[in-house]
């Protein structure tokens, strides 16, 4: 069955088979049209603080830029110089760009004339020990957060915990699901919220399946500073540049691969991504779940703890997946409680690299490409998975990470009925491409603009010709040209502080900034004073409750 023919037949009882072009043709409707605009759109983005020669940063995280706790906006991830920028929900890619460019600018007037690493791999480390795990303060949920960065550093090493990533957060609006939902009227009775979450679920697998062409088009660390590997001898076939880095030839996310962030502790864990129940126990049992490796390590050693616990997961966010079903949490509550509760409200991609070729590390046009392949893989089939395609989804993830622009490379499209037939990147790419393509003209009718159309000629030239892929990009700096990456990185490093000094603030003001730091740091100091219970106590009830 080719993926516009139709839905495949689900065990969640729905019965009527629409094809790709009903729902185009559904959404081709005034009022649907303006449903579909809806969209909103949030960036999460990662970059290391490094000085103008290059070295990590050994500067905790600055004052004038909050609480690293309490944050709305600016906060840090693994290590104090591993900053994290958060924007708020909105609804075009300009004022997501435009917000993520205000925030930096702020964060580079109050850094002391440090820079932001603009790769995802890091720039050189000399010793791994110095990297300094993230501090939140003495509440409890600060403490909290600092053992659980402590437990990743004993389980994966530093170097693990210093690469940096985008994080795209996506969601439809709630009359694009009333509109989907109508479609099928078996499902008129289901409650809309659980009706968004199943649908939200079925995009998931979707994108699971399809998430290899992420790495390929804006997969950009096909290399690495030998440093990163601290001294042990690589597992992969590196190649040398002449500057000294190392690369694999035909590589295209690094980050991505078994050096980046993976974890092989987690390979047994299975994962079910057909529904939220199930989902949702799988993850709730992997903390539960207790692990002879990370035994060894301890959990509290002469009176320091070592990590939250010795199970797979010390907590959800250690899983560690190319996207997540999300919903807001409330003070107190887990994640996977919350998406219990109220169901899916939005995904977050996770599959990014940082693109060094812009400021803020990920493109509006990204933005408009990531917005026709989700909205593409909410309007095909969603055939639940059972193990075995699942594995096909991740093998495929895994050789393109390491091969994608080999030409000789073969990947497993497992179809509905679960045959699966060998495809080369072009070929499965260009299938893909003619219906995505059908998906940006809605959107460009829907956002009145060329934009997306634009997007699906631009990707898909890369489909074709590898060498216009960004890790082939930055290969071609790297051997052909015979640049050192390294030199290259903080070049475009001190550009991009330049740019974004001498910009106007767009969104937000510098006043706004800094009322948000010092009420953030008051936030803080609110949160210490109304600790009541001891450490120990307050990590045996947050793991005791449901």
């Amino acid at each position: 069955m080719k993926h516009e023919e139709g839905l495949c037949l689900s065990l969640l009882g729905i019965t009527l088979t629409l094809s790709l072009n009903d729902y185009i043709d559904a959404f081709n409707q005034d009022e649907s049209l303006n449903a579909l605009a809806g969209i909103g759109r949030g960036i999460e983005r990662e970059a290391l603080r490094v000085l103008p020669e290059g070295k990590l940063s050994q500067h905790g995280h600055y004052s004038q830029l909050g609480s690293a706790l309490t944050h709305g906006e600016i906060t840090t991830d693994y290590s104090e110089t591993l900053l994290e920028f958060i924007t708020p929900v909105s609804h075009t890619p300009e004022t997501a760009i435009a917000q993520l460019q205000d925030i930096q600018k702020y964060t580079f007037a109050n850094v002391d004339g440090e820079l932001l690493w603009p790769m995802s791999m890091p720039c050189f480390v000399d010793d791994a020990e110095k990297v300094p795990l993230a501090q939140y303060g003495d509440s409890n949920i600060g403490k909290m957060k600092t053992v659980y960065r402590q437990g990743l550093k004993n389980r994966y090493g530093s170097m693990m915990q210093v690469i940096a990533g985008i994080h795209f957060n996506f969601s439809f609006s709630e009359g694009f699901w009333q509109v989907l939902q109508n479609l099928q009227p078996q499902n008129n009775d289901q409650k809309l919220d659980d009706f968004i979450s199943e649908r939200y679920f079925s995009i998931l697998r979707n994108y699971k399946r399809f998430c290899w062409l992420i790495p390929y088009l804006y997969g950009s660390s096909p290399a690495l500073c030998g440093s990163f590997l601290q001294g042990q001898t690589p597992a992969l076939p590196f190649k040398k540049s002449s500057s000294g880095a190392l690369y694999l030839e035909y590589a295209t996310s690094l980050r991505m691969s078994d050096l980046g962030y993976t974890s092989s502790e987690q390979s047994s864990l299975k994962i079910c991504y057909n529904n939220l129940h199930d989902y949702v126990d799988g993850v709730q049992n992997a903390i539960g779940l207790k692990s002879e490796k990370f035994t060894e390590i301890g959990v509290k050693v002469n009176g320091v703890y070592q990590q939250l616990n010795n199970n797979i997961l010390q907590i959800e966010n250690e899983l560690y997946a190319p996207i997540r079903p999300k919903q807001v949490i409330k003070s107190g509550e887990k994640p996977s409680q919350a998406l219990r509760e109220r169901g899916v409200e939005y995904i977050e991609i996770r599959a990014l690299d940082v693109n060094p070729f812009v400021d803020t590390g990920i493109s509006i046009e990204q933005i408009h490409f990531l917005d026709i392949f989700i909205t593409y893989c909410a309007f095909i089939d969603n055939k639940e998975f059972d193990c075995d395609s699942q594995q096909h989804h991740e093998n495929n993830m895994n050789e393109v990470v390491l091969r994608g622009r080999d030409p000789a490379l073969l990947l497993s499209d497992a179809n509905c009925q679960g045959e699966v037939s060998r495809k080369s990147v072009a070929t499965w790419g260009n299938e893909l491409f003619d219906n995505m393509a059908k998906v940006a003209s809605l959107l460009d009718k829907a956002y009145k603009t060329t934009n997306y159309s634009d997007s699906i000629d631009r990707e898909r030239a890369k489909i074709n010709d590898a060498s216009l892929t960004p890790s082939a990009e930055i290969l071609s700096i790297m051997v052909e040209q015979g640049q050192s990456i390294s030199k290259y990185s903080l070049e475009q490093a001190a550009k991009y502080r330049e740019e974004s000094l001498a910009r106007d603030y767009q969104f937000y003001s510098q006043d706004y900034f800094i009322t948000g730091a010092e009420e953030s740091h008051k936030e803080q100091r609110n949160i210490e004073a109304n600790d009541s219970l001891s450490f120990d106590e307050f990590l045996a009830d947050y793991f005791n409750s449901n």
